[in-house]
């Protein structure tokens, strides 16, 4: 809203004016504005909560070796960072942009299916929360939107790959394709050009080859964004674990929409420039500034978790995210932490389900998901059970494994920016 107010006094020459056309201004400054935010509404926002006693029931402290009963301490804190995110993005935004909708339009849907599950959890003193069922039809249908309206939206168009070229001892940007167009091509690491087109599956089918390849690019967006959302709620089991790890992607990908919509950077890089998709960099500023603010109280000892209506909604936000800039495929590195996460559980499941076929009781960790693995002790297990890996035998706190899991993201997050030099 700000932004369209401070263009339309700049044609009456209002000094300052100007500023708010330059992304990077509109960027920090949403950056900044959700911080304060998020800390000033969870600080006023905690205390309504523990006034109305509406807190989660008591999660499992068998699993804690140091003795920490988590309990009375409210849930639902997403509706934090949903609140400082999307006051930012409007005031910040270009609203009439279709990646921007899509954001929001994500935010508030995987908030309310977020928020339905924490509601049964709280109110109705369910800890099983919403049916998984109900939750993945939710999340599938928010990839359905996405997808759709990327296939079909006219402003959904890029540049393909760029180059810059020496002509005269001056650098020259050449377009491979002069005109922006719709493209099923997407960031592959480590490849020569970073492209990779989705019409390569289904190239056998003639004439109807673009059509089936956008149907299976909507499938793939179903995927991804059910795949990563259930991968952030996975990882939303220590305090400031999933807050953390999800700010320190949010910068990889703001920095990754900001030099895809640069026709300089993109050139340099040789990925696709994708115009518009700079106010994703605003939006990434909020959701990286909210979660910063967040961390003020959800850092150990928290004083409130995000619940469902946070991990749903942050997980969600990274895979359309990624979608929208073309860099999905760069996710399992980036979420490497998210993907791990799930993948353990994956393991566990199966391995434990085929013991049980042959009457033989065995898993492959400790506990899954697998940062439980590194704070279970030992004598906490199973003796009917036969675990493959009991790896760490002393249980470590849990501020700890969760700085080492930022680490870990860090290093994640560099490597996938590397990935577009190295080819």
């Amino acid at each position: 809203m700000l932004y369209y107010l401070f263009r339309f006094l700049e044609q009456f020459g209002i000094s300052g004016s100007h500023i708010w056309g330059y992304i990077s201004f509109r960027a920090l400054l949403a950056l900044i504005l959700s911080l304060t935010i998020s800390a000033w509404f969870g600080e006023h926002f905690i205390k309504y909560l523990k006034k109305k006693q509406i807190t989660e029931t008591q999660r499992d402290a068998s699993i804690d070796p140091f003795g920490v009963k988590k309990i009375g301490v409210p849930s639902m804190g997403g509706v934090i960072i949903i609140v400082a995110i999307l006051i930012p993005v409007l005031l910040l935004g270009r609203l009439r942009n279709i990646y921007l909708i899509l954001m929001m339009v994500t935010t508030l849907w995987l908030g309310f299916l977020g928020g339905m599950d924490d509601y049964i959890k709280i109110f109705k003193r369910n800890k099983d929360g919403l049916k998984g069922k109900y939750k993945i039809i939710g999340q599938v249908g928010i990839g359905l939107i996405v997808g759709i309206t990327l296939w079909a939206s006219p402003d959904v168009k890029i540049n393909e790959n760029l180059a810059i070229e020496q002509q005269n001892g001056q650098e020259v940007v050449i377009k491979h394709r002069p005109e922006a167009r719709k493209s099923l091509k997407t960031t592959i690491p480590f490849v020569k050009g970073h492209n990779f087109d989705y019409s390569w599956f289904t190239k056998w089918m003639g004439p109807y080859r673009s059509a089936a390849a956008w149907v299976l690019f909507v499938i793939i967006t179903i995927f991804i964004v059910t795949a990563v959302s259930n991968g952030a709620n996975l990882n939303d089991g220590m305090d400031g674990m999933c807050a953390g790890n999800s700010a320190i992607i949010g910068v990889a990908l703001g920095i990754l929409a900001y030099v895809s919509s640069h026709i300089n950077f993109a050139a340099y890089l040789n990925i696709m420039f994708i115009p518009g998709s700079q106010e994703l960099v605003v939006f990434f500023c909020a959701f990286v500034g909210a979660l910063i603010g967040f961390l003020w109280y959800n850092a150990y000892p928290a004083q409130i978790f995000m619940g469902d209506t946070g991990s749903l909604t942050i997980g969600g936000i990274i895979g359309v995210g990624a979608i929208i800039i073309h860099k999905e495929l760069l996710l399992p590195i980036l979420c490497g932490i998210f993907f791990v996460e799930s993948l353990s559980v994956i393991m566990q499941v199966y391995y434990y389900k085929l013991g049980k076929h042959r009457g033989v009781k065995q898993r492959i960790f400790k506990r899954t998901p697998i940062h439980d693995a590194f704070r279970t002790q030992d004598s906490q297990l199973d003796p009917d059970c036969k675990y493959l890996i009991k790896a760490p035998h002393t249980p470590k706190h849990e501020s700890k494994i969760t700085i080492r899991f930022w680490i870990i993201t860090i290093i994640l997050a560099a490597l996938t920016i590397i990935t577009l030099k190295i080819r």
